[in-house]
């Protein structure tokens, strides 16, 4: 039985790792709007052509030009045994137009799982994340911080703060999510397809709930 799921959760919740978890395990494809765009630009298609002319124009990429990026991008093989969204929909519109998207292909989602995490705790966790200036290495001071305060452990080099880890940047974010996805929690509870993960827990005890979630449909 195909799998089709949305993962959904603010910036922070750890619902990209999850995602990436729940593809391991079933073997079915993680799906970024992100990736799928660059991809398509890459590859020069009619749908990357123009989303790419919006972008070179400082435009935002309309929802129906995102739309025709699902729309290409379940329909590859891969995707036959189900997939996984994350990061997308973005806003009830994209939410609508997926529904009629599947209604068109005859197939249904089979769930949106929250990965529920307290405002506090992301603000924690994603303020708390430090870079090392000379190699990328990724810390965390709370969950995975380096042997010796402020000094990478892989080359020595310094750790420092990106601009968009800061406080102020991190309460925008969630403003922001608050704002346009957070109305999608509601949109999926309305239809009986929302399941609520609390992910304030270790990577492996969130993804046991959300497997759970799995495991029952």
């Amino acid at each position: 039985m195909a799998i089709r799921i949305i993962l959904l959760g603010a910036p922070g919740s750890g619902k990209g790792t999850q995602s990436g978890r729940i593809q391991q395990e079933y073997g079915i494809p993680q799906i970024s709007t992100g990736d799928m765009l660059r991809q398509a630009i890459a590859q020069g298609s009619p749908v990357g052509l123009k989303a790419e002319s919006l972008m070179k124009k400082g435009a935002l990429v309309p929802d129906e030009v995102i739309l025709d990026l699902v729309r290409e991008r379940i329909a590859q093989p891969d995707a036959a045994k189900g997939f996984i969204f994350d990061g997308f929909p973005r806003s009830i519109p994209q939410a609508e137009g997926l529904d009629r998207m599947f209604a068109e292909a005859g197939q249904r989602l089979d769930r949106a799982i929250l990965i529920d995490v307290p405002y506090d705790a992301i603000l924690e966790r994603m303020t708390a994340r430090r870079v090392c200036a000379d190699c990328g290495a990724v810390y965390n001071l709370i969950t995975q911080p380096p042997a010796k305060p402020g000094i990478c452990d892989r080359c020595g080099g310094k750790l420092v703060q990106r601009p968009d880890d800061t406080e102020e940047t991190v309460r925008h974010r969630l403003e922001v999510y608050e704002a346009t996805t957070a109305p999608l929690v509601e949109y999926y509870r309305e239809r009986d397809l929302l399941s609520v993960v609390p992910g304030n827990d270790g990577v492996e005890a969130v993804f046991e709930r959300v497997r759970q979630v799995l495991d029952g449909l």
